[in-house]
């Protein structure tokens, strides 16, 4: 399997993601932002957490118009998958490619710890490796999760079961306690917290590896 990892101005958690997806057993390459294409082959793209651009505008809007984005857009469009991490999933909403809005966290501070969060479904490519309602601590580190939504779309998202991740013990007062959010086709997951950073034991922990596993067997047998 093949994944792309973008590299934007500013992007700070490129290396961890592609050595994430490697230690999974994918095929990585990096892609630089001005580029206009990706590798031929590729299977999923990992757009990392930052500060693409320096956030500035909003974060993520102007990783969004970068020339590499329109061919996230169209893999995405096509059916491939895309991860999105903390300031990724700021630049997958800004393309329209999930709904909703990371706005500035409740308390207007940067939090950065780790953080108890609950597997909320199992039924993707991202999550099948985890149980239903699982406890896992992954790592936060952001000034803008405060995840926001309009009561139609997150009506949409409870009833069609996309709500990925939820936080125990809220920290950024994201609505519904939301940590990460599914595409309708289920192929393109964004979430604020970083899987990337414990997928090693002498990194702090292992609990964002079932992540990644599954993603490498949900692919290999969709």
């Amino acid at each position: 399997m093949k994944a792309a990892v973008i590299t934007f101005p500013g992007s700070n958690c490129d290396r961890d993601l592609a050595v994430a997806f490697e230690k999974a057993g994918f095929e990585v390459t990096r892609v630089w932002h001005k580029d206009t294409s990706l590798p031929a082959g590729v299977d999923v793209v990992g757009v990392p957490g930052g500060f693409s651009f320096g956030d500035y505008l909003r974060c993520g809007a102007i990783a969004a118009q970068s020339p590499i984005s329109a061919a996230v857009k169209a893999h995405a469009e096509k059916g491939g998958y895309v991860l999105g991490i903390c300031n990724g999933f700021q630049v997958l909403t800004e393309m329209r490619l999930l709904p909703g809005a990371l706005m500035r966290n409740a308390g207007l501070a940067f939090v950065c710890r780790m953080q108890g969060l609950r597997v909320s479904t199992t039924n993707s490519a991202f999550t099948s490796n985890y149980a239903s309602g699982q406890a896992i601590t992954v790592p936060v580190a952001h000034h803008d999760g405060n995840y926001a939504i309009d009561a139609e779309g997150l009506r949409a998202l409870q009833a069609e079961d996309r709500i990925a991740f939820t936080y125990d013990g809220n920290p950024n007062g994201a609505m519904a306690d939301i940590a990460g959010v599914l595409s309708t086709n289920r192929r393109v997951l964004g979430m604020m917290p970083h899987p990337e950073r414990v997928v090693d034991p002498v990194t702090g922990g292992t609990d964002g590896a079932p992540l990644f596993a599954s993603l490498i067997s949900g692919m290999a047998l969709a």
